[in-house]
């Protein structure tokens, strides 16, 4: 027989009465050992209380990556899912090839680990042909979205040590030469890092961002030590990233020579109806699709703090064009002239969000097929060209209805099929249906109440909970190569949700 402690919290208070100053206890049979955590999110702490299966899976699938001697059973019974065992003994290395599965390789794995003044550090990168530089840091095991001081430091230190190597050894910069640039050097460069602080700080509660000042020179120093040890031990690795950063510098140079940012006046399209207030904490601009739905747009906002910014049609997918040809699209300038904070930065019209104009970028667009694809490639633009404005919160999604039901003054707004089958259940009196096809088939009222109104409206706020996902999702969907989105298409068809 085995004792079975139980102890019980509820919002941080015991509930558990104590017996003689010891924990009330139970015999059971057999001689197993452990601990059993249950957890019953509480509606008043958490927004969400039914836990995505998926979530949680990608999570016990980093940990056990992170923690390479560790085993976790993900047993999802709620969707009368089969047990999922995640087992990683690879550790970051196999982290590393995970995430650039689909990728072309131009390195083999290179991984190292490092202590400094109490901070352990474990790092494993290689680097790719095709694929958009991808660092993810990790804190004690939790994931840093945001990056933060070890990123920083990671990056400090591989950029000094390929420019010494650059400079010294392999004489590829002569002394009039400029330094190469850290995402030069870093191209396609897929990374983990993952430190062990006693004492971590982060910027904000959900511990997106570190801020240990500690940390960077710690990592700048491991990365310098190890990789150099590494580095002279491989040369032709060393010499291929080298060779590689410095034809990018080239290329960049070039097309930057030919992009001439002076020439791009980012004037707009002539078409922004501007708010009255210029300040940018309280006020919002909304993009929306074609002349009609701006003109309701412009009529139901409030002029104040609510600019109007009409596109014509669908803007290019980001994904599949150079930089020159982004430039070079109407819609994208009058959004990079409207926002007024610059661009993807080392293209001579630098980002800073400290001039943006607005505390919110509302992507407002038809409730159908054609509005999502608008809203996706609209998403594509922020997350490569202003993956701050994403980081940081300010872009969000407006929710229009699809129905206005009832009848006289009992009018009611449904912003699904599903919700329009429940208002039929529990309504048998006469009443009547108005389908909106698009945000233009609103009256300026209608749309202002359910759409515009920060009382009454709608939003998603845009995040990234998951950077991994999110790279390889936008490569695969929205990228040149066909197979790879055909397949991701046929696996996941069961997924999609259509509307009648």
């Amino acid at each position: 027989m085995t004792d079975l402690y139980t102890d019980s919290y509820s919002c941080g208070t015991p509930t558990t009465e104590l017996v003689d100053g010891m924990l009330p206890k139970t015999k059971i049979k057999g001689k197993e050992t452990g601990t059993t955590v249950t957890l019953y999110p509480d509606d008043t702490i958490f927004e969400v209380t039914k836990f995505k299966a998926s979530a949680i899976r990608q999570r016990a699938k980093e940990t056990a990556y992170l923690n390479p001697e560790l085993t976790i059973t993900f047993h999802n019974k709620r969707d009368g899912e089969e047990p999922v065992t995640f087992h990683q003994p690879g550790g970051l290395s196999s982290f590393v090839k995970d995430i650039s599965e689909g990728l072309t390789l131009t390195s083999p794995v290179i991984s190292f680990s490092g202590e400094r003044d109490g901070i352990s550090c474990d790092i494993a990168f290689l680097m790719t042909e095709d694929g958009e530089e991808n660092i993810i840091g990790f804190t004690n095991n939790i994931t840093n979205p945001e990056g933060g001081t070890h990123v920083a430091g990671f990056k400090s230190g591989f950029a000094k040590l390929i420019n010494n190597y650059a400079r010294n050894e392999l004489g590829l910069l002569k002394e009039k030469d400029m330094n190469l640039s850290g995402p030069d050097t870093r191209a396609g460069m897929q990374a983990i890092i993952s430190i062990k602080h006693p004492d971590p700080q982060f910027e904000g509660q959900t511990k997106t961002k570190l801020s240990n000042t500690d940390v960077t020179k710690a990592v700048d120093d491991i990365v310098k030590e190890q990789l150099t040890l590494y580095f002279d031990r491989n040369y032709d690795v060393l010499k291929d990233i080298a060779d590689r950063a410095i034809a990018l510098s080239k290329k960049k140079a070039l097309e930057k020579s030919k992009i001439n940012i002076n020439k791009f006046s980012f004037e707009g399209n002539g078409k922004l109806a501007k708010q009255e207030s210029n300040e940018a904490d309280k006020c919002e601009i909304f993009i929306v699709e074609g002349d009609s739905a701006g003109g309701s747009a412009k009529t139901a906002r409030n002029r104040k703090y609510q600019a109007i910014l009409p596109l014509r049609g669908k803007i290019l997918n980001v994904e599949k064009k150079t930089v020159s040809k982004v430039l070079e699209n109407a819609e994208i300038k009058a959004m990079i002239n409207a926002f007024g904070c610059g661009f993807l930065s080392g293209y001579g019209n630098d980002f800073d969000i400290s001039k943006l104009n607005y505390g919110k970028i509302i992507i407002m667009t038809d409730a159908d097929v054609d509005g999502a694809h608008i809203a996706t490639l609209l998403l594509t633009f922020f997350y490569r060209f202003f993956p701050e404005l994403i980081n940081e919160g300010h872009i969000y999604i407006a929710i229009p209805p699809l129905y206005r039901v009832g009848e006289g003054k009992n009018i009611q707004y449904l912003y699904s099929d599903d919700e329009l089958a429940k208002y039929r259940k529990t309504h048998t009196k006469k009443f009547t249906i108005q389908r909106y096809k698009g945000l233009g088939e609103m009256d300026a009222d209608q749309l202002y109440e359910t759409t515009m109104n920060p009382e009454t409206r709608k939003l998603k706020q845009v995040s990234i909970d998951n950077i991994i996902e999110s790279n390889s999702l936008t490569q695969i969907l929205m990228g040149s190569e066909v197979q790879p989105r055909k397949e991701y298409i046929s696996e996941h068809a069961r997924d999609a949700v259509i509307d009648s």
